[in-house]
């Protein structure tokens, strides 16, 4: 297993810069954009958009080139300034920009990297190459700037408390909110660390040179999610897993809820979210937690990769055992 790599806690005025890694900004979603920079600046950060994050501004599905979105963001990896980033969107890039990455940087200065959907993508290689944190959060615009506002007040404060709470301090988070949507699929407990994301950015993953080791998995939490699709797609997603033995390494199971995914619950007798992810596992003994906001369906609660976790099904809770980030006067890696 890495050490994990974490990066120092934030501090009250520290910049965070809000970026296009994967997919462009559209004109129509300019003010939840800015809606997500007035969030993250009452949460107490000075905020700045890179240069990429045009309204407009697009080559094919990207915001860019991959070599030009690798170099934005190596710029912000090697700026002592910036702090965190946050991606503004997810999309179906960072693949392309993989090899590109300058890791050196992000040892000599790790920096929390904020985003779901394609960004978990980067919250795998990233944790894989260096043991960095991964900060699995909402996405600024859709998320901060979009399901949040449309979230109850008292829901908005919560989050905002809860990640102002995973980026400023080094005590761990504990418990955390539980939403009446979750669901014991199987019971039971376990604690390890966290691993996930999209799930078909899991697979296709540990496809690539930058797999994480099949023994990382061992007595780990696997979180993920899915969008868009068919249900027979996830099924197989989770074959793969079942193939490649990580579904016989992981302790638990964490689902989050699905979002737009076609022939779930429908009405010719189509199976449902839970009964795939049982039937995959078949007499695995593991507990499962399910429809947890921890992707597409918003607002998301965070899941830091890489950081251990205590899992109980049966009661419905999820608790951070470990915090992201490490004070300033420690240096290098933590464990």
């Amino acid at each position: 297993m890495p050490r994990l790599l974490r990066p120092r806690a934030l501090r009250p005025g520290d910049l965070v810069v809000v970026a296009s890694l994967s997919g462009p900004l559209h004109a129509v979603n300019e003010p939840d954009l800015e809606q997500a920079v007035v969030v993250l600046e009452r949460m107490g950060f000075r905020v700045r958009r890179a240069p990429l994050l045009e309204a407009g501004r697009h080559r094919w599905w990207s915001a860019a080139t991959p070599a030009e979105i690798a170099r934005e963001f190596n710029g912000l990896l090697r700026d002592p300034e910036v702090r965190a980033i946050i991606a503004h969107d997810g999309g179906q890039t960072a693949f392309g920009y993989l090899d590109l990455i300058d890791v050196e940087a992000i040892t000599a200065d790790p920096k929390p990297i904020l985003g779901y959907s394609d960004i978990s993508l980067l919250h795998l290689v990233l944790y894989a190459r260096t043991g960095l944190v991964g900060f699995h959060t909402d996405l600024a615009t859709p998320g901060l700037g979009g399901r949040w506002q449309a979230a109850p007040a008292a829901r908005r404060a919560e989050l905002e408390k809860l990640y102002s709470t995973l980026l400023t301090s080094t005590e761990p988070i504990g418990a955390l909110p539980a939403n009446p949507s979750w669901e014991c699929w199987r019971a039971g407990h376990a604690e390890g660390r966290l691993i996930g994301g999209v799930i078909n950015r899991i697979v296709l993953n540990q496809a690539t040179c930058y797999a994480l080791p099949p023994d990382w998995f061992d007595g780990a939490v696997l979180f993920w999610e899915e969008a868009g699709g068919q249900a027979s797609h996830v099924w197989n997603y989770l074959q793969v897993l079942r193939h490649a033995g990580i579904l016989d390494r992981i302790a638990g199971m964490v689902v989050g809820i699905p979002a737009a995914i076609d022939g779930l619950d429908s009405p010719d007798a189509s199976p449902s979210l839970r009964e795939i992810v049982l039937d995959v596992l078949g007499d695995r003994d593991i507990p499962v937690l399910g429809n947890v906001e921890v992707g597409h369906a918003g607002p998301n609660l965070p899941m830091p990769v890489g950081t251990r976790v205590a899992l109980d099904a049966q009661q419905r809770a999820l608790s951070l055992l470990e915090p992201a980030v490490r004070a300033l006067t420690v240096t290098g890696p933590s464990g």
